[in-house]
């Protein structure tokens, strides 16, 4: 099988580097081609990790695979893998994670680093990763609160000047109203999004949100609602 055979590879000092890289790319590419995650981390000699946590010791494990261009698909799986179970829950976060991983792809792609940095930078990402789960626990919220918290665009300036407190009864708020219309079908229901459209602005203008800030946090509202409305509804 060619999975043991790269098992052999890495092992066999006789082998060259240039036969090791070339049977690390052929069996990689067949890897990842089929998503045989657990397949390219026997591969490699690795545990199966907890993909949602991105541990430290597996990541500092990866890190120091003498095949780089392994490490490198291995992270960049993982990595699009979390992005798209973060999709289900957080749009903005989401969308944030995958612009950086696809910034840093590009810059590798086009011999801006090479395999050492591009490596580097993905550990680095996964890292940052990790450790925004503990933001909705650092700010007192629910992972759906977060969320919300996340399209209010909280960085801009005019919003963060808001507070961290008002801004979380906004998600609060966003939440319980989204809640009660769980059960909506926004596929055809254009009344009833109309609707929610209005139900959204109206707690933006309660809390006193910046008014040329507020249509593009209701459509970020909206297509976050969108996303957990398909979990709360089944």
């Amino acid at each position: 099988m060619q999975f043991q055979a790269l098992a052999k590879h890495t092992t066999d000092e006789e082998k060259s580097p240039e036969v090791l890289e070339a049977a690390v790319r052929q069996i990689v590419s067949r890897a990842v081609a089929s998503e045989e995650v657990i397949d390219i981390f026997a591969a490699a000699g690795l545990k199966t990790p907890d993909i949602s946590i991105l541990s430290e010791p597996f990541l500092d494990e990866v890190r120091r695979l003498p095949q780089r261009s392994l490490a490198f698909e291995v992270l960049r799986k993982l990595l699009n893998d979390e992005i798209k179970t973060r999709t289900k829950r957080n749009v903005v976060e989401s969308r944030r994670f995958s612009e950086m991983l696809e910034k840093t792809i590009r810059k590798y792609q086009n011999r801006s680093i090479d395999t050492a940095e591009v490596i580097a930078e993905l550990v680095e990402l996964a890292r940052d990763m990790r450790e925004a789960r503990k933001r909705g626990e650092d700010l007192h919220l629910t992972d759906e609160e977060l969320a919300f918290y996340d399209a209010l665009e909280v960085n801009d300036a005019a919003v963060k000047i808001m507070g961290d407190e008002v801004l979380r009864q906004i998600a609060h708020d966003l939440v319980d109203m989204v809640r009660r219309n769980a059960t909506i079908d926004w596929t055809v229901k254009e009344s009833v999004r109309a609707k929610l459209r209005t139900m959204v602005k109206r707690i933006l203008r309660k809390y006193g949100y910046p008014p040329d800030k507020q249509e593009k946090a209701t459509l970020t509202v909206l297509e976050q609602a969108e996303v957990l409305c398909r979990d709360w509804a089944a």
